[in-house]
């Protein structure tokens, strides 16, 4: 997706939902780009410009506080617009993926990673009651509101007028993670590193089973969206 062709390497890219910046950091040292990560989080923030400090990459790297859904940059300004996990996050996810339509160049790629519910069945409306109920336990324990499908994304791309676009389902790569963290904190260290670290963080680790039920029903899938602005007229 992102070519290694001179000429095609991304010079300009934005994070949006940037963490601490560990996406911004890979692009800037494979590709040369300029990075600009944005988050709700001035912690993530400060932590993403000391690690970029520390690698010798403040002068490609650089983390601020900012909106996603109202985006502190101009129209076009960025040729690649990267999202790693923050859609779920997103309340208006036609909003979200307007905003990252709108700072991205024309002919620029617009990549977004991120949870999403199953598609629906054509003969169904909604999802079933057990899945709902399953979700919703998920976002209430993680802050997050309602998710939407692969099919909602490909449809609000196509409303907006974005070319080129395809999804991949990745779940099966990356279901294995939360068994994962689960044994990793079944640990003296994993256990004494989670009772230090409060109650929101134990409230997650206590729904991660639901994690890994919703990936082994086919509920949940990881799931990549990319597509392009269109090219200039």
């Amino acid at each position: 997706m992102l070519a290694d062709d001179a000429a095609k390497k991304p010079k300009s890219v934005v994070d949006v939902g940037c963490g601490i910046g560990g996406s911004s950091r890979y692009l800037a040292k494979k590709y040369g780009a300029q990075c600009y990560g944005i988050t709700l989080s001035s912690v993530q923030a400060a932590r993403g410009n000391a690690l970029a400090s520390e690698q010798g990459l403040s002068d490609k790297v650089s983390f601020k506080v900012a909106d996603a859904l109202e985006q502190p940059f101009p129209d076009g300004q960025f040729d690649l617009v990267w999202s790693m996990e923050s859609g779920e996050h997103m309340p208006d996810k036609r909003k979200f993926v307007s905003e990252l339509a709108r700072v991205a160049a024309p002919g620029a790629r617009i990549i977004i990673v991120t949870w999403c519910h199953r598609d629906l069945e054509p003969s169904e409306d909604s999802l079933k009651p057990d899945e709902l109920n399953l979700l919703k336990r998920i976002c209430d324990a993680y802050y997050l509101p309602d998710w939407c499908s692969p099919s909602d994304y490909v449809k609000i791309a196509e409303s907006l007028s974005l070319e080129d676009i395809r999804t991949a389902d990745w779940s099966e790569n990356v279901a294995p993670f939360w068994p994962a963290v689960i044994k990793s904190a079944l640990t003296w260290k994993g256990l004494t590193s989670l009772l230090r670290s409060g109650w929101k963080t134990i409230r997650g680790a206590l729904v991660m089973p639901l994690m890994i039920n919703g990936y082994k029903k086919g509920l949940i899938k990881f799931t990549i969206i990319t597509c392009r602005r269109p090219e200039a007229a």
